[in-house]
């Protein structure tokens, strides 16, 4: 089955539930596409990442979203009543407009990916997209709520009524999630579900075996620095520890807006020697640490906002590494841990009670033992994932998309391998032809892809090329292109050896610059069945040569009349393209067959009658129709040769 998911932002360290759900989906065959409104907001990776089939697409920059809209107008395509009842209901902070934005490029993709239904994660922005994704495509959608996304953060309760009468379904994380749900949205009662996140237990074997080694408890708390996850509360209980003498140590791993002020009472406390603030850590990181200590606290509580946890995936990870858990009687807490069995679960907000719970465990290592063992059975028997899915999928199956719906995604189906079209950046002044040569290439029907490699400025675009603009892809923001690097270091030593063998190489910006790219690209390549990589130029040509070495491909490349590479290092380049242009006659007397000569890579002056024309008339003065199409069979020639 093909199936998106769309998110406001992803991934999120935190959300570790939602990638154990779709690797799961991914193991029974489901071919997902994932959608994300924004990019994260941090680098780090969880190694499970790396296991997804699935790409990941980001709404591309804001000047490029405006050419949507403009492009859904001109196709009759734009929502325009939904917009303007949403303005009138819910206000201007709602960003509707906004919101209809992302769903064209939303739409449009799980059209051309043959998407017959998505699934949202969190009723808050995103299904608030949903809306206009569904308004613009007929493609159904379907939605799991959390708690706090539609207790506060979502901010409406109209909408969200609005939210569940429109999706094929909704999914609730908890019994207490899915009743409140019910009482908010009556009218959707009958479709509301409770679903349960789960775990992959295969990555949790539990913690090692024999005999505990001597020293001091350890107390383990794991989440975001703010206020709900209840950390004032675990210092005061730390305190009261303390002072009985209790030979103690307690870790929180996490970060968030409370560090400054968590510090400062840790030292108030006197709890240097106690407690530490580790930061933000891998889930290989936390699953160690789970494993080694002895007691795991969330002392969760409802802040000033009513904002709550609602369903911690983390002390479900407590107790699939059998540690006792103390936690708070607070939504769905109760649901995972059973008071007495697999932990102790005390009144919200009560610090002595928490307290008095921690005590219980760091004297009784029996206890601790007993409701550890009965926590991993009870994550065994319940919350393995493989059994947590499966309600989710038969809601999936039960879901068909309208007729109308599959005609058109059947028509917007791609067969066959596809050129990428590697671009600096766009428009680009040096390159005042590329523009006739991607018209070139999609009159003469050349199966291409175009991929810009930077981010544009809203008034560099130009409405006259916005059936193009809209067609390219765009290098995700910084934050996703970072943690590729990161998390890809046998590649990066490769690729660092590749290019500190050459002698006149490029410069490290450059390189660092390409050799990012080619790591985002590859992923993306692999889901657009790319065949051959062409260079638009020198620049480009860098990334292409890694992309070559990474996955295999055939390259070409066009040669601007002043390329940023020294001139030994763009002739052994050249010697790895199976063809390409050039402006340089006695360059490609040196290249042989495969190369052609090219005069549009010449630069005109700006003082130049031809560069007018072509920049401001868009006049080809070139004659260039006959070389467009020689180079286009070119290029389909190669491409079909992969």
């Amino acid at each position: 089955m093909q199936l998106g998911y769309l998110y406001s932002r992803y991934p999120v360290v935190s959300q570790t539930f939602c990638d154990m759900e779709m690797l799961e989906l991914e193991r029974r065959g489901y071919d997902l596409v994932i959608g994300s409104v924004h990019a994260p907001l941090t680098s780090l990776r969880h190694e499970h990442f790396a296991r997804f089939r699935a790409p990941v697409y980001y709404a591309p920059p804001s000047p490029v979203l405006r050419l949507w809209e403009k492009k859904m107008r001109k196709a009759d395509r734009w929502p325009q009543a939904l917009i303007e009842r949403h303005d009138r209901k819910y206000g201007p902070a709602f960003k509707a407009a906004l919101r209809a934005r992302n769903a064209c490029y939303f739409a449009e993709l799980f059209e051309q990916k043959g998407i017959t239904h998505f699934h949202v994660h969190f009723a808050n922005r995103a299904a608030h997209t949903a809306l206009f994704v569904k308004e613009i495509s007929g493609i159904p959608f379907s939605v799991t709520a959390h708690g706090q996304d539609f207790m506060s953060d979502l901010g409406q309760d109209d909408l969200l009524r609005e939210i569940c009468s429109a999706a094929e379904f909704v999914a609730a994380e908890t019994d207490y999630s899915r009743d409140l749900l019910r009482q908010r949205c009556p009218d959707a009662a009958q479709k509301i579900h409770r679903v349960y996140n789960g775990l992959d237990l295969s990555n949790l074997p539990g913690p090692p075996q024999g005999e505990r080694e001597p020293g001091p408890i350890t107390i383990l708390s794991v989440g975001r620095l703010i206020p709900f996850k209840g950390f004032e509360i675990l210092l005061e209980a730390c305190a009261e520890l303390d002072r009985r003498n209790f030979d103690f140590r307690c870790e929180i791993v996490g970060d968030g807006p409370l560090r400054e002020r968590l510090e400062t009472m840790i030292a108030h406390l006197r709890l240097r020697s106690r407690v530490e603030l580790c930061g933000s850590l891998s889930q290989a990181e936390v699953y160690s640490k789970l494993r080694s200590c002895d007691i795991f606290a969330l002392a969760c509580v409802v802040d000033a906002e009513g904002a709550s946890d609602v369903f911690p995936t983390v002390i479900m990870e407590a107790m699939a590494c059998a540690r006792p858990v103390v936690s708070t009687r607070l939504a769905g807490i109760p649901e995972s841990v059973i008071d007495g069995l697999t932990g102790l679960i005390v009144p919200t907000g009560d610090w002595e009670e928490f307290a008095h719970a921690l005590d219980k465990l760091v004297r009784d290592p029996a206890l601790r033992e007993r409701m550890g063992a009965a926590g991993r059975h009870r994550m065994e028997t319940d919350f393995s994932v493989t059994k947590t899915v499966e309600p989710l999928h038969q809601l999936f199956a039960a879901c068909q998309a309208a007729p109308s719906v599959k005609r058109r995604l059947r028509a917007a189906e791609t067969d066959g391998k596809q050129t990428a079209y590697l671009i600096d950046r766009w428009p680009d002044e040096d390159l005042p032809f590329l523009e006739m040569e991607l018209r070139a290439l999609r009159e003469n029907k050349v199966a291409h892809v175009p991929f810009v490699l930077q981010p544009p400025e809203e008034s560099e675009l130009s409405q006259k090329t916005n059936d193009l603009v809209t067609n390219f892809h765009w290098l995700p923001g910084a934050m996703v292109v970072e943690a590729e690097w990161q998390s890809s270091s046998v590649d990066v030593r490769e690729l660092e050896a590749m290019w500190g063998h050459q002698s006149n190489r490029p410069s490290a910006d450059l390189f660092l610059a390409q050799a990012r790219a080619a790591l985002v690209l590859r992923r993306l390549f692999l889901q657009h069945n790319i065949g051959h990589v062409h260079a638009t130029s020198s620049r480009t040509l860098l990334c292409a040569l890694f992309l070559r070495k990474l996955l295999g491909l055939s390259i070409s490349a066009a040669i601007e009349a002043k390329p940023v590479f020294p001139e030994q290092f763009l002739l052994d380049a050249l010697d790895r393209c199976i063809g390409g242009r050039s402006n340089d006659r006695e360059l490609l007397a040196r290249r042989g067959s495969g190369f052609l000569f090219d005069q549009t890579l010449e630069k005109p002056s700006v003082n130049d009658i031809g560069y007018w024309l072509t920049r401001k008339a868009r006049i080809d003065w070139t004659g260039g129709r006959p070389f467009w199409k020689e180079w286009s069979q070119q290029l389909s020639s190669w491409t079909w040769q992969a």
